[in-house]
């Protein structure tokens, strides 16, 4: 990951940098919920997520299952206000909904990559390989200029 994700929720916020996962929580919220502070996860102990999108009338969330924690269930009741006092788990709203849909895509492919190397990061290609093949899609006429310039810009803000 070149850059740390933050996601901002109804009930807190979560960051990822590709290592941890840090749940944040500050506010009246945090308070009447499962209280302030910080709870970092490191990537090897998250064994899935759970969600639920955000209805007309309801909140979503974003449940981390990390291994050794019990997540709150609710026999009576639904699984949001389950949600609400988890302490692995962080309510969003329907406008911030994109950025949490994009957070637990990034988390699954880090656990997936985790799972396929057993804990070993997948090799990011080379740049510089990548803008000599791109070079020859261009030289070659499969990618115009204008896509190839693109491509480079893309790949040069990744260095």
């Amino acid at each position: 990951m070149s850059e740390p994700i933050m996601v901002k929720g109804y009930t807190g916020a979560i960051e990822f940098d590709g290592t941890f996962i840090t749940i944040h929580r500050t506010g009246m919220r945090a308070r009447l919920t499962v209280g302030k502070g910080d709870k970092r996860i490191p990537i090897s102990a998250l064994q899935g997520t759970q969600w639920r999108p955000a209805g007309g009338l309801t909140n979503g969330f974003l449940q981390l299952v990390i291994s050794g924690s019990s997540e709150t269930k609710s026999q009576f009741g639904s699984q949001a206000m389950s949600a609400v006092n988890d302490e692995n788990s962080v309510m969003f709203t329907r406008k911030q909904e994109a950025e949490f849909a994009h957070l637990r895509q990034v988390l699954d492919q880090a656990l997936a990559a985790r799972i396929a190397g057993h804990g070993a990061q997948p090799a990011q290609p080379d740049v510089t390989d990548q803008l000599a093949k791109l070079a020859q899609l261009r030289d070659s006429g499969v990618v115009t200029p204008e896509e190839f310039e693109a491509k480079k810009t893309e790949l040069l803000g990744r260095l």
